[in-house]
């Protein structure tokens, strides 16, 4: 099976994030079934799934309780649409329990269909916002470096991935970046605290440089999932609180990776005590079972919206589908009925740290660092404290030897992440650090036969 399957694979499908003609030479992985925090491929391997899919299997797979929500849907309203003041019951009792978990600000939710289209959303609300409050020059929206807010041109643009943007075109205009928070690769040797503050100074002076008049918001992740699971010095965000304070700016907090629990609350911004005026959403909404994105609104944003009148031009074909809006519905039922998030808080995201934490003690570990259930660990040469060489792949080989022993773990660059379901075991984090044990030695034993680093590079 697994030949024909990636023959057709190779004949007729184009892969997200992907080199085409390498994956054609090497033939695709075949994934065919999948239980708990496991996936099984097509040649007999069970694979510890550590990246929960794409950040977004919190509940883990073969959960029959949102397959019986989505088979009754279907049966009762396969699809309709939230146009032309029409709506279904999934979609309201969904907007009511999200709104009733977020921040008490929040009250209302627009509904899309990914993280992506969130951020889309977001790009239009907040200049609709600004034009409706009487102050149409307040354009531009600040981001971040390396920051990731989705694929669409919109998305793309917000985020700060320079090899997204040599593939872009000519961005959306009015979007500027500053740096990002990440002390081990941008600060390391310098105290944490201080390094936060100067990362939220950036903001500051970044504002001051295109003028508040013109400023509408600043955008961020309260933890950097796909840019490398990079979690801010903690002075950087009261400092960052302090800065939007003094200004007329609204704050967008990306809770696509780190809202549902990842964080050990029901959203990062609530780990972090923020009170964002808008809050993308998707990924661990549904666990993954249907996708569904949203922005949750808060009261100073969608009061403007509201009481100014006048048609917001902006939507999608399935925002709100009463499919995907049962399964998330019940996604979020057991979540809460199963104690979930608070089990990450208080259970398995400080025996992950623990356990995590153990790694570095490996050699090729600089840091391992982890908040609730997401990690990563920074890979170095133990012979002189550094990178490695670009052109040595060590991420990607760390990455490859980890599948190969058992274990889906992400590389970004030679930073190694790991998001796992939040239903995972104790005797599964164990196992987990287990096989990146595994994964880590092998990958050092490969790297050995390379030439020292610093003889490379003479």
């Amino acid at each position: 099976m697994s030949h024909s399957l990636q023959a057709l694979d190779r004949a007729h499908h184009l892969h997200p994030f992907t080199d085409f003609k390498a994956l054609g030479e090497e033939g695709s992985r075949i994934i065919t079934h999948a239980e708990g925090v496991y996936i099984h491929d097509s040649e007999g391997h069970r694979i510890l799934d550590g990246m929960a899919g794409l950040w977004c299997v919190n509940l883990g797979y073969g959960r029959e309780e949102l397959v019986a929500a989505a088979s009754a849907q279907m049966r009762e309203l396969p699809y309709y649409n939230n146009f032309f003041k029409t709506t279904h019951p999934p979609a309201v009792k969904l907007a009511e329990t999200l709104c009733r978990l977020a921040p008490p600000h929040v009250n209302h939710v627009f509904f899309t269909g990914s993280g992506s289209e969130a951020n889309d959303t977001v790009l239009r609300m907040v200049r609709r916002f600004w034009a409706l409050q009487g102050k149409p020059r307040k354009q531009w929206v600040v981001a971040r470096e390396n920051a990731y807010h989705g694929s669409t041109v919109a998305g793309m643009s917000l985020g700060g991935m320079a090899p997204m943007h040599a593939q872009g075109g000519p961005l959306v205009p009015g979007i500027a970046h500053v740096r990002q928070p990440y002390w081990f690769d941008e600060g390391r040797g310098r105290d944490p605290v201080a390094f936060g503050r100067e990362c939220a100074a950036a903001i500051e002076a970044k504002i001051q440089e295109l003028g508040e008049d013109n400023v509408a918001a600043f955008i961020a992740e309260p933890v950097q999932g796909a840019g490398g699971a990079i979690i801010p010095p903690e002075s950087y965000w009261p400092a960052v609180k302090t800065v939007l304070a003094k200004h007329d700016i609204l704050l967008v907090v990306d809770e696509v990776i780190c809202g549902f629990g990842r964080l050990g609350e029901w959203f990062g911004s609530q780990h972090y005590d923020l009170e964002p005026d808008l809050m993308p959403i998707a990924k661990g909404l549904s666990s993954g079972y249907l996708p569904i994105g949203g922005v949750l609104v808060g009261d100073r944003v969608a009061d403007t919206l509201i009481e100014a009148g006048g048609e917001f031009f902006h939507g999608f074909t399935y925002s709100g589908h009463p499919v995907c809006a049962a399964v998330a519905l019940k996604n979020l039922e057991l979540m809460e009925t199963e104690d979930v998030v608070e089990r990450v808080r208080d259970d398995i995201g400080p025996y992950l740290a623990k356990r995590w934490g153990e790694l570095t003690d490996h050699p090729l570990v600089g840091e391992a660092r982890s908040l609730g259930l997401i990690g990563a660990l920074e890979l170095i040469d133990p012979a002189c404290g550094e990178r490695f060489p670009k052109t040595w792949g060590a991420g990607n080989l760390c990455r490859d030897i980890s599948f190969a022993a058992g274990l889906v773990m992400r590389s970004v660059g030679d930073t190694m992440i790991i998001s796992p379901p939040l239903v995972i075991t104790r005797e599964q984090v164990d196992e987990l650090v287990g096989l990146a044990r595994q994964a880590l030695d092998e990958t050092a034993e490969r790297l050995a036969h390379q030439p020292h680093t610093k003889e490379k590079s003479a």
